[in-house]
């Protein structure tokens, strides 16, 4: 399969300008932009398209090892191509817990074997596993999840935090939750059996309470910081008001600025559940306008998918997690159309930033010598995302029924077409994202 073509006609999103020029390609790096280059490989016409980076989603979990049946490295990544995903970086809470260099070998020869895009991983931590974090080779970070989710993976000992934070230099991103606030808050309403409820056991305290601790960790010992999917106002405030100088970047995830509550809980039950929660509009605002205001730096998608059938059961027994890694992009370029923000923006903060805050090398940029990950969107096509018509293994997002104007109509990984009207050619391979030492 050729890792050689030539896109003509395009208008080609670069950095810092739009302009209409034809872009080359050989063996899977940018070769030349420019009007009048010669042809090489497969000519595509892209008249009245756009051609976009490709995007990284920097908050993926797909499942393997240990849950196959909801997804895998396989689906989840025709998934992601799909939605003009060509770079995606998993978490580590599977089945076993990715926290040994063993562990992580082995999910990087699955990925190689399996994966149509790019990958990355997590490292897990856990209260004993430090000299493993600091050993691993080539991951794009450490994950802590400092209150409970999904997985057994927790560090919620203010004690071991100071500790992994003191010892070594690679990032560190963190699920920002106080366990013991959730812990109280899930003792306090424990009769009550109803979804509506999530949003006030995970409430806005927990939340702030633990991104202080590990921004005044971060300050304390400059070690780089990641946030996780922002979820509150308060969060947003605060970050607002650290120090110029800090190495604390934050994300946010479309579905805690898109869907709000308790409107989503009335129409999608326990299929809107997830941690942290979806929270009110005065919340959901407040993202956009920090995204929007550079306080949060990425989108990332935390797609978690689970089945149908354990999603439709009762609070209390449902587990948290929404896929999204097939319909962020869309869902974005819907919000260009509406002029709610550039389409220079949703490349920024979907591709050129993720690249950067990870250091990722040749990703996030449309530049002679950068890795051909591209997608061309079509901006004037609509499509109502529809249960039983997605690539994820799970088949079901909770934007269905919902009309999103704006569309990847061709996914391209290292210069090979991995998605094309809406096929996605399962014999691509991705590579191992390269990161920065």
């Amino acid at each position: 399969m050729t890792a050689s073509l030539t896109i003509r006609n395009a208008k080609v999103v670069l950095p810092g300008s739009i302009q209409q020029v034809d872009v080359s390609v050989i063996d899977g790096r940018i070769h030349s932009l420019g009007n009048g280059i010669s042809d090489v490989g497969e000519v595509i016409d892209a008249e009245g398209l756009f051609l976009l980076p490709g995007i990284i989603d920097p908050q993926v979990h797909f499942r393997e090892p240990g849950a196959e049946q909801k997804e895998d490295l396989h689906s989840g990544s025709c998934a992601a191509a799909a939605g003009g995903v060509t770079s995606f970086l998993d978490m580590p809470n599977n089945a076993p817990p990715v926290i040994t260099c063993e562990r992580m070998a082995e999910k990087k020869l699955r990925a190689a074997e399996k994966s149509v895009v790019n990958y990355g991983f997590f490292m897990g931590a856990t209260p004993d596993n430090l000299e493993e974090l600091n050993k691993v080779e080539n991951v794009c970070g450490i994950k802590i999840f400092m209150g409970s989710s999904t997985g057994d993976l927790l560090v919620d000992n203010p004690d071991v935090l100071e500790k992994i934070f003191a010892n070594g230099s690679r990032l560190i991103a963190v699920h920002a939750e106080d366990e013991a606030i959730l812990k109280a808050n899930t003792e306090l309403l424990k009769h009550i059996s109803d979804v509506r409820l999530h949003s006030r056991i995970r409430d806005e305290s927990a939340a702030l309470s633990a991104t202080k601790l590990a921004v005044r960790l971060s300050l304390k010992y400059q070690r780089r910081l990641h946030i996780l999917h922002l979820t509150t106002e308060d969060e947003c405030d605060f970050l607002r008001r650290l120090p110029r100088e800090h190495l604390i970047s934050t994300e946010v995830c479309p579905q805690h600025f898109t869907l709000t509550v308790p409107e989503c809980y009335e129409k999608l039950g326990t299929l809107a559940q997830m941690n942290p929660p979806i929270r009110t509009k005065r919340h959901a605002d407040a993202l956009w306008q920090a995204l929007k205001d550079g306080i949060i730096d990425c989108i990332a998608t935390d797609h978690a998918p689970h089945t149908l059938a354990e999603k439709e059961q009762p609070y209390g027994k449902a587990p948290s997690g929404v896929p999204g890694v097939e319909t962020s992009l869309p869902l974005m370029l819907n919000r260009v159309n509406q002029n709610a923000c550039t389409l220079q923006e949703v490349v920024f903060w979907m591709s050129e930033s993720p690249a950067k805050l990870y250091q990722m090398q040749g990703k996030g940029r449309i530049e002679v010598g950068e890795d051909a990950d591209l997608v061309l969107v079509d901006m004037e096509l609509k499509k109502t995302v529809t249960n039983g018509q997605l690539h994820t293994r799970v088949n079901w997002s909770p934007y269905n029924g919902m009309e999103f104007q704006g569309w990847p109509v061709r996914t391209i990984v290292n210069g090979q077409t991995v998605f094309l009207n809406g096929k996605v050619d399962k014999n691509v391979r991705g590579r191992e994202i390269c990161f920065a030492s």
